[in-house]
């Protein structure tokens, strides 16, 4: 769901950045309050660069043509909290724009906004901490009932902010004023196919919470302890079974990705090549608008870009996704942990 420059004017981006940007100095204030920082810097460190790896697999969803990727706001909300998982995400949104050319710079802010934003606040105010805190399933503090609402809340969190992303797509493109894509056509396409991505990725985050409260269920947000609840392995060995995951799937796992579109490129272009609908019908190479921001917009990000489309600069080699996965969560990892460490210092510094 990451946008391109020619899906937005200037105006609209310019407001999307500032709703990011005020998001995240938000964000930054909150955890100056928090006395975890230890703690929380190698759980930040791994979860963003899992996400990462992860948004580097997209999985087919059949009949379609298309195809989706995780976007990592839940699941980083209710390990990191809605604060820290913002922030998370807004590096690894950041670092795809900038080193691999997967989003435009210009829609950065609306990228955030879309695919971050949701994720990490409405879904965990709105679905992750009530149902968390509820009965649903039986005693609060029972174990069964705690893994039952943990794999509810990621799907119905999953569910519901990948709608609410993809329905700013298209209010942000309808802003926009690009009459290419009418407003009432573009939601019947991009709602539904983001339905389908956002279920399959409900079932990879419980997944991933479950194996985390099977081994280690302190690390997980609202959850009440009870007399079940057992941390059967050290944070340590958790941070190190998830660092081997982002190995595997970055270095790995990323060669076998789908090669059908995803979301919401399925939804401009279609994939009539492969025998399916060609939706919104646009061209690849001449679509939406083109501004003096776009421009040098691109020029910035083609200058920043050591790995254009998490492969090698003209050259087809499998190689090229192996060593995006890998350099990608290290910096994604490095820069979590630098941000997770300037919320302390300034903390200390507001102190002296």
């Amino acid at each position: 769901m990451h946008m391109a420059d020619a899906l937005l004017a200037p105006a609209v981006a310019a407001t999307m950045y500032v709703a990011s940007g005020a998001t995240a100095a938000v964000s930054v204030h909150k955890l100056r309050k928090e006395d975890d920082e230890a703690k929380k810097l190698p759980v930040m460190a791994v979860t963003a660069a899992l996400v990462f790896a992860g948004q580097m697999i997209n999985y087919t969803i059949p009949g379609t043509g298309s195809s989706g990727h995780i976007c990592g706001g839940m699941l980083l909300s209710a390990l990191l909290g809605p604060q820290a998982g913002f922030l998370s995400m807004t590096v690894i949104l950041t670092i795809q724009c900038l080193f691999f050319g997967d989003g435009g710079l210009l829609a950065l802010g609306a990228n955030i906004w879309n695919m971050a934003f949701y994720g990490c606040f409405v879904g965990y105010f709105l679905i992750w901490k009530p149902i968390m805190h509820s009965k649903l399933f039986g005693k609060l503090s029972t174990k069964a009932a705690q893994r039952s609402r943990i794999i509810l809340a990621s799907i119905l969190g999953c569910v519901l902010t990948l709608q609410l992303g993809a329905f700013s797509v298209v209010c942000e493109t309808n802003l926009s004023g690009i009459t290419d894509l009418p407003f009432g056509a573009f939601v019947a396409i991009m709602q539904p196919i983001h339905l389908l991505i956002g279920l399959v990725e409900g079932l990879i985050t419980a997944a991933v919470l479950t194996f985390v409260f099977e081994s280690r269920p302190e690390l997980i947000k609202e959850l009440d302890g009870g007399s079940e609840l057992v941390n059967r392995h050290s944070t340590k060995t958790v941070v190190a079974i998830l660092a081997v995951a982002v190995i595997i799937i970055g270095g790995g796992l990323s060669l076998f990705a789908s090669e059908n579109p995803d979301g919401l490129e399925w939804s401009l272009f279609g994939n009539g090549d492969a025998g399916y609908s060609d939706n919104m019908g646009l061209d690849e190479d001449d679509y939406g608008i083109s501004s003096t921001a776009a421009e040098k917009a691109g020029k910035l990000q083609d200058s920043t870009s050591i790995l254009p489309d998490y492969a090698f600069a003209d050259s087809d080699s499998a190689a090229g996704t192996s060593v995006s996965g890998l350099v990608g969560s290290a910096v994604v990892a490095a820069v979590a942990i630098g941000v997770c460490v300037l919320c302390g210092a300034l903390k200390k510094k507001k102190k002296c």
